[in-house]
């Protein structure tokens, strides 16, 4: 993520990317050169050379926490790609620290800025499906091999995690996970996660071992149905039409007529561009505001409980 990132700071007015901190010398040169900034070994130098407003740390997950504290030390604003960090407790320190130090932290759940998904979100508010009472995501495909530190729990899974709370805004209840290491020995590339948010299910399945790209939500109310697709972002609604009524015996039935379909017009745009914009205007702003990074730690913490179900193949009573 960290090349598109930089990719995106070098097209937007009145932002000049001061700087690109790689390991990497051949991959960190190349990018630095790419977008003209300057490129360090180590973003120590960076931070030590460069007037930097604010940053982003698209780094391994287990490395978030202490680049964090570093850039915070310094007064610099941060966007952290998702997940905030390996653990609650370490997200727990960067927020800690954030505040004590005036600094805003911002969490990088790009999928918030998926065009579809706004749309779908100002349906769901408006009532367009009536009651939701079931939520399914499908976010699949080949490894990464650039994923060295993180199973497909905490790498992708989040993703729908965060989303089903965003679209939802309740509370998890219970947990429920089963997968395994299908084609990858060190770390889980399979997972079926449930979601009980009290009255409503949510279903996440999520793989590196499918051989093509698939980002799906499907969404179940009472008064219809909506499927989402978050790489072409198109949506489309299939409005219920039924009628209710009791049959020769006496007994309740609801019959079903063709549903009104729809295609719902979206304006599509980079999800990634617009989330960094957001960013960035907040940062002008001086917004020191962490509420959105503490409802990105909360689905973190739901993930790790996943995990934890899947471990112990068993399902897990979750609060906060």
């Amino acid at each position: 993520m960290g090349r598109h990132h930089a990719r995106v700071y070098s097209e937007l007015d009145g932002i000049n990317l001061a700087g690109v901190a790689d390991p990497d010398e051949e991959r960190g040169t190349e990018i630095a050169n790419k977008y003209s900034a300057k490129y360090y070994r180590d973003y120590h130098d960076m931070l030590e050379s460069e007037d930097i407003q604010a940053i982003t740390i698209a780094a391994p997950t287990s490395l978030h926490k202490q680049i964090a504290l570093d850039c915070i030390s310094r007064g610099i604003d941060i966007l952290i790609e998702k997940p905030i960090a390996d653990t609650v407790d370490g997200g727990e320190e960067i927020l800690k620290t954030a505040k004590e130090q005036g600094v805003f932290v911002f969490v990088g759940h790009i999928e918030r800025f998926n065009p579809a998904i706004q749309k779908l979100k100002t349906m769901l508010d408006n009532g367009e499906v009536g009651t939701v009472t079931s939520l399914l995501a499908r976010r699949v495909g080949p490894f990464p091999p650039q994923i060295k530190d993180a199973n497909v729990i905490l790498d992708i899974g989040v993703h729908d995690i965060d989303i089903f709370n965003y679209l939802l805004g309740k509370k998890v209840r219970r947990i429920f996970t089963s997968g395994g290491k299908a084609l990858n020995s060190k770390r889980e590339d399979f997972a079926d996660i449930f979601l009980d948010y009290v009255g409503v299910g949510a279903f996440c399945q999520v793989n590196w071992i499918t051989p093509i790209k698939l980002r799906q939500l499907f969404v179940t109310g009472t008064n219809g149905f909506i499927e989402l697709d978050y790489i072409t972002q198109k949506v489309k609604l299939y409005e219920s039409v039924y009628a209710k009524e009791y049959d020769s015996f006496g007994d309740f039935i609801v019959k079903f007529g063709e549903p009104n379909t729809r295609d719902i017009p979206v304006e599509t745009s980079e999800p990634l561009k617009m989330e960094i914009n957001y960013f960035l205007n907040k940062v002008k702003k001086g917004e020191k505001s962490l509420s959105f990074a503490y409802e990105t730690l909360y689905a973190l913490s739901i993930a790790l409980k996943a995990i934890q179900s899947l471990e112990g193949g068993r399902s897990i009573e979750f609060s906060e």
